[in-house]
């Protein structure tokens, strides 16, 4: 049986990924099955709500996007890129949660905004090992452009309402080269 706590985090997670950050709480609430009062008593605030949930919803993110274990660094790399391809391609795909967040809220200091910058970072991270495992001469950057089209592949998507169809990939598949990951 759930818990209050996680009703009020799975529909906040939803809710807040499908019509904004901008739900109010009593929609929060009633998506959930729990009183106001019982809100308050698990988060300290609205603000605490949208972190945790955020951060709850990026595991599961992560395991849609992330290859499994195996395969050369460029394969890992372009999964990502598949990945995302197919999400892009469910009417319910309204970008990367994190960024979809973060621009959202627009405030640096939000709490939101330091579990999306955490989260982004490890896909940056994950970036720049598999270049490193792959010898390439500056891992850091090429990492760095990969979040880069992985994040504007994603705004493409949603501003368009259609599916990258293959974007992402040949964009990344571009630097790969470029970088002489092969």
């Amino acid at each position: 049986m759930t818990t209050p706590r996680d009703r009020l985090l799975d529909a906040a997670g939803e809710l807040f990924y499908r019509e904004g950050v901008g739900v109010g709480v009593d929609a929060l609430c009633k998506a959930a099955g729990v009183s106001k009062r019982s809100m308050y008593l698990l988060f300290e605030s609205k603000d605490e709500l949208i972190a945790a949930s955020l951060d709850r919803r990026a595991p599961g993110h992560d395991a849609v996007l992330l290859p499994p274990d195996g395969g050369t660094p460029r394969e890992r790399v372009l999964h990502v890129f598949r990945a995302q391809d197919d999400l892009t391609r469910q009417p319910t795909y309204r970008g990367c949660p994190m960024v979809a967040t973060a621009t959202e809220l627009k405030d640096a200091t939000h709490p939101a905004n330091a579990v999306a910058r955490r989260h982004k970072q490890a896909l940056t991270d994950f970036f720049a090992a598999e270049a490193r495992a792959a010898g390439v001469a500056d891992p850091d950057t090429l990492a760095a452009q990969l979040t880069m089209v992985f994040d504007g592949a994603g705004a493409r998507a949603v501003l368009r309402a259609e599916p990258l169809d293959g974007l992402g990939v040949a964009t990344a598949t571009a630097l790969l080269d470029a970088a002489g990951l092969t």
